[in-house]
């Protein structure tokens, strides 16, 4: 699978506020530094969802490496890189790790455990691949593109970067929508519909058929039941132009599609009726 930066959509507003979606592909391993990284909505490829045949396979096949074999010492930073034989078997001793999780995983498959675990095993030699959308790009290139960053995140801020400062923005009036990966034929749609089957098919990234062509009335319904099961981050990828650069949620100069609903945050758990429903399950 490999390093991959993708842009989705890339607009600015009359504020002069840059609104951009990515697809970014990356190791696994360095996902948690991804996160912390606050200011943008994202979704990702989920290790619960995909079937665990085909995680197997893909760890086998293309196996996420570090790029940099750094020699032991004290402090978050290696400052010397293993090379010849020393380097060469240091791979070989990630890869018989991964060996040995690949058997323990097809191992738990044959007893019948479900994939939200069995997944689990092999996590450090997958790549995820994650939608994100953000205003604010600056803090992630002054951390991650930075000598000092953990050589496999740096090598993707490295790879956005380019790709990100070389690529124009299209104008999007105030008033206009920002929507990532409507098809051309999407776009001849009511803009209610464009918003919803837009959401949606940044929902799927979860179970990486989001770059497919589906039927609209399929990802009308997931936005539906999106909605009702109040899973609302795929809902922050669209987004609408205002006039100024104010601050809603995590964008500036833009309004999340998420804004417009409601029952956006959910805030009343029912706690009794939860135990209630819980009991009666078993």
């Amino acid at each position: 699978m490999a390093y991959q930066v993708q842009i989705l959509a890339d607009s600015i507003s009359d504020a002069g506020v840059r609104l951009t979606t990515v697809e970014l592909t990356y190791p696994r391993f360095v996902h948690a530094e991804f996160m912390t990284h606050r200011v943008f909505s994202r979704n990702s490829a989920s290790s619960r969802a995909i079937p665990v045949e085909k995680l197997i396979q893909r760890v086998i096949d293309d196996p996420a490496i570090p790029v940099y074999w750094g020699r032991n010492k004290s402090g978050m930073q290696a400052e010397v890189e293993l090379e010849g034989e020393e380097r060469e078997a240091a791979i070989r001793a990630w890869l018989d790790a991964r060996d040995s999780a690949v058997a323990q995983a097809v191992r738990l498959k044959d007893m019948k455990i479900h994939k939200q675990l069995v997944n689990r095993l092999i996590e450090p030699w997958m790549w995820i691949t994650v939608i994100a959308t953000g205003t604010e790009f600056g803090n992630f290139f002054n951390l991650r593109c930075h000598r000092a960053a953990q050589p496999e995140i740096k090598r993707l801020a490295d790879m956005l970067a380019d790709y990100y400062y070389s690529h124009q923005p299209a104008y999007v009036s105030v008033g206009g929508w920002h929507l990532p990966l409507l098809k051309e034929a999407d776009q001849q749609l009511p803009i209610e519909q464009q918003k919803a089957v837009s959401a949606a098919k940044c929902a799927r990234v979860s179970y990486l058929t989001h770059a497919g062509t589906r039927d609209v009335s399929e990802d009308l319904r997931l936005h539906d039941d999106l909605r009702r099961a109040g899973h609302m981050s795929p809902f922050e990828h669209v987004a609408q132009a205002l006039g100024s650069p104010e601050w809603i949620g995590n964008f500036r100069g833009w309004s999340q599609y998420r804004k417009e609903l409601e029952d956006e945050n959910r805030p009343v758990f029912d706690y009794l009726k939860y135990k209630e429903e819980s009991a009666a399950v078993g």
